[in-house]
C-alpha cells in the first residue's frame, strides 16, 4: 500500500522537486526553563509553522544529514502524506572526513540509510539527550563493517557521532517522540556526504568513495522526486530502493528478480535526463580541477579562526566546504604526497620514542655507549739509550758518545712484545772481578743511570765491559834481576 501511494505521487513530485524551504532555522530554547527534558513541548512558533505547512503534531518525520555543509534537516509529512522540510540545524560537531564508517575507532560518522525505532531514543544520555543511529545496519553488517554507540546527541562533542547543541537536541528529540506517539514505527535517517546534485557529484568524482556514493544517490534521487522516504532492502551487499522483488531479499545473497513501478520509473527517467545535462555542464566547469577534502583538524582550524577572541563554549568542528578547496590535479597530488611523508615521519618518531622508552625501562636506565673498537696507536715511552763508546774511548775521556735515537710510536702488539730488561746494580763490577785480572774501575754511563732511575721500564744495553791491559814485557836481562 505504501509503495502504491509513493508511485501515485511520483509524477507530481517530479515537477515540484525544487520547492523546499532552504532557511537554516536555529533553536531558541531556554533550557533554564525546562523542567523535564524528555517531555519538552515544542514552542508555539514551531506549532504555528507546522500548521502553516499542513502538518499534524504527531505526523511522521524523516531526518537527513549532509556532512559537507554540516546540516541536519527534519522533514515532516503533511496531510497529503508528502514530506516537507520543517527545520534545518547546523551540526555542531562531526568527526572524521567524508565517507562511510568502516570499523570501530576510525572516528568516521555513518553514511547510509538507518531506521530509528522508539527504543533508540535515550533520555538518560550523558550527552544530554541521544538517538542511537542503529549502526551497523543490514548493509553495514553484510559488508563486515563494525562500530558501536553511534548517536545523534547533544553536548557538541563527537567521536564518530553527529553532535548537536543541547538546545537543538531537545527539539529533535521532541519531534521524534511525537512522531512515535502518532503511530510511526520507524524514523528514516538518511546520512549523506553532501547534497548529491550534479555539480557536487562532479566535484567529488575523484574521491575513492564515489562508487559507494553513486549507490546512495539512487535513494537520494528517489526522495527528491517523490518526497517520501524510499523503501530499503539489501541484497548482494548493496542497497536497493523501491524495488518489487519476486522473492525474499538476502543481504549477502543474490538479488531476486526485481522491477521498478512504472510511474516511478517514468518520473525517474525524466529526472535523470535533466541530471545528465547538469552533470555534463559541471564536468566542463571542473575540467582539470579536483576537490581537496580537508581533515577534521583543518575544519577545526577554520572555526577557531572565525571565533578568534571569543570563548569556545563548545567544540564545533565546522564544515568541509569552508576548509576544502578546488586544486589542479598536479598540485593535489603533490600536497597528498607531502601529507603522506609527514604522516610517515610522525609514525617513525612514535616508533623511536617507544623503542627508547623500552630500552630505558621507563627512564630508569639509560644505555651507555660502547667503547670505540678501533685500536689507537700508543706512543712508546722515550728512553735514552746508553752512548756507544769505541774501543779506544774506554781509555779516553775526550771521545764524544753517539746520540740516542728519538722515540718512535709503537702499535699495542709491538709494545706488549717488548719486555724491559733492567741490569741489576753492580753487575758490571762482578763481571770484571770474575775475569781474574786487575782492572781500573770504570765510571757508569750517566745517561743510563738517569733513565733507569726515572723509568725503570725500558730496555737498556749492557754496561761497558772492563778490558784488561796486557802485561808489560820485561827485558830479558831483567828476568833474573830485581
Amino acid at each position: 500500500m505504501r509503495l502504491r501511494n509513493l508511485v501515485a505521487t511520483a509524477a507530481v513530485a517530479a515537477v515540484l522537486a525544487g520547492c523546499t524551504n532552504d532557511a537554516l532555522d536555529t533553536a531558541t530554547v531556554d533550557l533554564s526553563t525546562v523542567k523535564n527534558k524528555t517531555e519538552y513541548q515544542l514552542s508555539s512558533k514551531m506549532a504555528a509553522k507546522m500548521s502553516e505547512l499542513g502538518m499534524q503534531k504527531t505526523s511522521p518525520i524523516a531526518l537527513r544529514i549532509f556532512k559537507e555543509e554540516g546540516t541536519l534537516e527534519v522533514w515532516k509529512a503533511n496531510t497529503s502524506n508528502r514530506f516537507q522540510l520543517l527545520k534545518s540545524y547546523k551540526i555542531c560537531a562531526w568527526s572524521g572526513k567524508l565517507g562511510p564508517k568502516v570499523k570501530e575507532g576510525d572516528r568516521q560518522a555513518p553514511e547510509g540509510f538507518y531506521p530509528l525505532f522508539p527504543q533508540q531514543l535515550n533520555p538518560n544520555s550523558k550527552y544530554y539527550l541521544a538517538i542511537n543511529t542503529g549502526y551497523p545496519n543490514t548493509y553495514d553488517r553484510a559488508n563486515g563493517r563494525q562500530g558501536t554507540h553511534l548517536m545523534i546527541h547533544g553536548a557538541c562533542s563527537s567521536s564518530g557521532c553527529y553532535s548537536m547543541t543541547d538546545e537543538q537536541m531537545i527539539e529533535i528529540f521532541a519531534m521524534a517522540r511525537d512522531a512515535f506517539k502518532g503511530g510511526q514505527q520507524s524514523v528514516q535517517l538518511q546520512a549523506f556526504p553532501f547534497r548529491m546534485t550534479a555539480e557536487n557529484m562532479a566535484r567529488h568524482r575523484n574521491n575513492p568513495n564515489i562508487e559507494f556514493w553513486n549507490m546512495l544517490k539512487v535513494g537520494y534521487d528517489q526522495f527528491e522526486v517523490t518526497k517520501r522516504p524510499p523503501e530499503i532492502n539489501v541484497c548482494e551487499k548493496k542497497y536497493v530502493f523501491n524495488q518489487q522483488g519476486s522473492g525474499a531479499f538476502n543481504p549477502g545473497g543474490t538479488c531476486p528478480a526485481m522491477s521498478t513501478p512504472p510511474a516511478l520509473q517514468m518520473a525517474m527517467s525524466t529526472f535523470e535526463k535533466g541530471y545528465k545535462l547538469d552533470y555534463d555542464k559541471a564536468m566542463k566547469k571542473y575540467d582539470g580541477m579536483v576537490w581537496y577534502e580537508p581533515s577534521e583538524a583543518e575544519r577545526k582550524a577554520i572555526v577557531a579562526k572565525q571565533r578568534a577572541g571569543r570563548e569556545l563554549a563548545y567544540a564545533p568542528t565546522g564544515n568541509s566546504i569552508d576548509a576544502g578547496k578546488l586544486m589542479k590535479a598536479s598540485d593535489l597530488e603533490k600536497k597528498l604526497a607531502e601529507q603522506k611523508e609527514a604522516e610517515e615521519t610522525k609514525v617513525a618518531v612514535e616508533i623511536q620514542k617507544k623503542e627508547l622508552e623500552k630500552a630505558t625501562k621507563g627512564g630508569t636506565h639509560v644505555p651507555v655507549p660502547a667503547a670505540n673498537p678501533v685500536p689507537q696507536p700508543v706512543l712508546q715511552a722515550a728512553v735514552e739509550q746508553p752512548a756507544k763508546t769505541s774501543f779506544w774511548g774506554l781509555f779516553s775521556k775526550s771521545e764524544p758518545a753517539e746520540q740516542a735515537p728519538a722515540p718512535v710510536a709503537q702499535a699495542p702488539e709491538q709494545q706488549a712484545a717488548v719486555q724491559p730488561q733492567v741490569q741489576p746494580a753492580g753487575a758490571a763490577a762482578k763481571q770484571t772481578r770474575s775475569a781474574g785480572a786487575p782492572q781500573k774501575a770504570q765510571p757508569e754511563n750517566t745517561a743510563v743511570a738517569a733513565a733507569n732511575a726515572e723509568a725503570a721500564v725500558a730496555p737498556t744495553t749492557e754496561a761497558p765491559v772492563a778490558v784488561e791491559e796486557p802485561p808489560k814485557k820485561r827485558p830479558f836481562w831483567k828476568i833474573w834481576g830485581n
